[in-house]
């Protein structure tokens, strides 16, 4: 067992952080003495060197604890993807790198904006919240279905499939256009009523999901015409603006 003083000079976390830390349940400690004193066994330390990689991937504290208490979470399979993620993170840095040296070379005047860009890295995050993070709403998701006859989970994937149809037939305006902002929350309403309940948060890992997933994206290219998919997400990733 160690105290908090130890984990902080072993970590690097302060002892202030730890603290916090106990104090939203993302990392408590395994045993308070009668005196008050925190400790903490191997477990523990474990669980914090995940938080500490999942914080250098700029996750929310809130959103590691979701993802550690996740019923089936996998650390083998997390750690992989912590790996996917900071080799992305540093193909990003390695890209910054290039241009900054490029720009001494050839002058500030010299424009590259390629550099800048996220995407792959800000998709494959998503992912790996959605992954984590949506465990209680698929089993709300497998207890609804539960309940349902075929003929009702037809109607429903049926009327689903309709509201891609209507997003896609306003993929020609820009994503944040109040008209496609209002098929948006029809969406979102109906997921909730019919599946699970739709948070904003759950909202935006589909969006990625939707694009990202190429049996998703057929399906609603199919329903909505050619780019319907990427277009929802891109349409979804607006509302954060």
């Amino acid at each position: 067992m160690k105290t908090v003083s130890e984990v902080s000079r072993l970590s690097g976390v302060s002892v202030r952080a730890l603290h916090h830390y106990d104090a939203i349940g993302l990392l408590k400690p395994t045993q308070v003495t009668e005196a008050g004193y925190r400790l903490y066994d191997g477990a523990a330390l474990r669980r914090l060197q995940l938080i500490l990689l999942f914080r250098s991937l700029q996750f929310p504290l809130r959103e590691i604890r979701t993802i550690l208490d996740s019923p089936d979470f996998d650390p083998a399979e997390a750690l992989g993807q912590q790996i996917r993620l900071l080799e992305l993170r540093r193909q990003h840095l390695d890209a910054l790198i290039r241009l900054a040296r490029n720009l001494q070379k050839k002058g500030v005047e010299h424009m590259d904006f390629q550099a800048f860009q996220t995407e792959d890295l800000d998709q494959y995050a998503q992912e790996v919240r959605a992954r984590w993070g949506a465990t209680a709403t698929y089993g709300e998701y497998k207890e609804k279905m539960k309940h349902q006859t075929d003929a009702v989970r037809r109607e429903a994937e049926q009327a689903l499939m309709a509201q891609f149809t209507e997003l896609g037939a306003l993929r020609r305006l820009p994503p944040e256009d109040p008209a496609v902002q209002r098929a948006l929350d029809a969406l979102q309403a109906f997921l909730t009523a019919h599946y699970f309940q739709c948070t904003d948060e759950i909202f935006q890992g589909l969006g990625q999901m939707y694009a990202g997933d190429p049996r998703m994206q057929q399906s609603i290219d199919r329903a909505g015409g050619q780019g319907t998919a990427a277009f929802v997400r891109s349409a979804i990733a607006a509302r954060r603006a």
